[in-house]
């Protein structure tokens, strides 16, 4: 029998010195696609087609402009939401090798925490207003019909829930790695083979 002692942390199955609760799994990969009926509603928004919003003129009439602005915004905010997913991956605890200078080494845990609380913050406090206007409460935008209404809320609602998952996210990284690992059982690092 062979023992091997002193073996470092042994990275779970996303890579992380620490398991992830599997709930925050579904979280990370759910965000990106709770965005996506935002993104592809405001699609025809850069073609001048305004989705029965009383809003004539409010996006520019030119094709140069709009359609660089909608698409552009459309892939940061993807982009943005697929960040999340840091906050469950190894690459959210170690930087990515093909990285110049920092490749390899262990991100600290804070340098994810900020940027993803405020980020949470941001993105609740930027939708807060038009959830509130269309509880009554302010003015909300105006629409042609109550299916257009109706198709809009569809749409940007879950996108509402961007910051709020966020935050949840980020407590289960700060929990994972802030807090001391809990000892379970006997053997430390010890496998015998």
């Amino acid at each position: 029998m062979t023992a091997i002692s002193g073996l470092g942390p042994t990275p779970t199955a996303h890579g992380t010195e620490r398991p992830v609760p599997p709930w925050a799994c579904v979280v990370a990969r759910a965000i990106p696609l709770l965005l996506l009926p935002q993104c592809l509603w405001r699609l025809p928004f850069a073609f001048g087609f305004e989705m029965g919003l009383d809003a004539e003129g409010a996006m520019p009439s030119s094709l140069w402009v709009s359609v660089p602005y909608v698409f552009g915004l459309s892939l940061v905010t993807e982009g943005l939401a697929l960040l999340s997913l840091g906050l469950v991956r190894g690459w959210g605890e170690v930087a990515p090798a093909w990285l110049p200078l920092i490749g390899g080494r262990p991100i600290n845990p804070f340098a994810a925490i900020i940027p993803a609380v405020l980020g949470g913050l941001g993105a609740t406090a930027f939708w807060a207003p038009v959830l509130l206007s269309w509880l009554g409460v302010g003015e909300a935008a105006g629409f042609k019909s109550g299916g257009w209404r109706t198709l809009a809320h569809l749409c940007i609602a879950p996108g509402m829930l961007w910051g709020p998952l966020v935050l949840v996210l980020t407590c289960a990284y700060y929990a994972r790695r802030c807090r001391p690992a809990e000892r379970h059982g006997g053997g430390g690092g010890s496998i015998a083979a």
